[in-house]
Formats: C-alpha cells, structure tokens, sequence
C-alpha cells in the first residue's frame, strides 16, 4: 500500500484557488451576458458565480479552522510585500463584499432591478478583485514561492 503524503486538509488550497478562477470566469462572463442584453444567460452565469464563491467560503473556512495559519515564507522579502499588498485590500474588500454580494442578488430576487443594477456597479469589481487576487495569493503562497527549508 502507498502511503499518501497529502494531509487531509492539503486539497483545500487549490480547490479554493479553483474556486475563485470559476467565481471570476462566471462573473465576466455574466457581465457580457448582461452587456448583450441577455438577462436570462446573465442571470445563470451569476448564480454560478454565486454557488462557486458560497462553496469556496465554506471550503476557506473548514480549512482555516482545521489548518490553521499559513504564513509566507520570510526568505522572498521583496515577494512578500508584493504577497501583503495583495492580500490587505483582498481581505477587505471580500468582508465588506459578502453583505454587498446578499443585497445585490436579493435586489435581483426582488425584481428591484434598479436598485440591482446600482448595486452591481460597486459589487461586480470589488467581487472580480476578491476572485482575481484570491487566485494570485494562492500562487504567491503554494507554488511561486515555497518555502526552501
């Protein structure tokens, strides 16, 4: 029998990283969609974007709560200022995007589409930021700049 040098928790990282490529890729998508005119397709594309970003949270959570901390490595000083000016406005902005993410699709859900559209022009940016450099963060941390020791 092999034995398996992932820990139980070890998926988690790309599965989050994966995650967030989908929220970002769903959310672009249903931005052209609604550009077209084509609410129906919008409308689907932003549920997707939704359900990818609802399992990464939980997803985050379970393995921060399981996992604990993760700390970039202090051998890549350059890299690591570049990793937490990255990661400062990522956390900001994915806390004050949760309710704003709520309110915006209850709008939709609500049929208040003017309300809705308002809403979509804060939300949509700061949700593809959260997506983009949620990404960026996981590549800065697990793969580009690994700890030598």
């Amino acid at each position: 029998m092999i034995e398996s040098t992932l820990t139980e928790t070890s998926i988690f990282p790309p599965l989050n990283a994966s995650l967030n490529a989908l929220s970002a890729i769903f959310l672009l998508v249903g931005f052209c969609f609604i550009k077209k005119g084509k609410k129906e397709a919008h409308k689907r594309s932003m549920i997707c974007a939704l359900i990818c970003s609802s399992v990464f949270l939980a997803c985050y959570v379970y393995y921060h709560y399981n996992s604990g901390h993760t700390t970039f490595p202090k051998e890549y000083p350059v890299a690591r200022i570049v990793y937490f000016c990255i990661l400062l406005p990522h956390v900001l902005l994915a806390i004050v995007n949760v309710p704003l993410i709520i309110i915006t699709v209850l709008a939709a859900i609500r049929g208040n589409f003017e309300k809705h559209k308002k809403m979509a022009r804060i939300t949509f940016p700061m949700w593809m930021f959260v997506s983009v450099t949620g990404v960026i963060v996981y590549f800065m941390i697990y793969q580009w700049f690994v700890p030598t020791a």
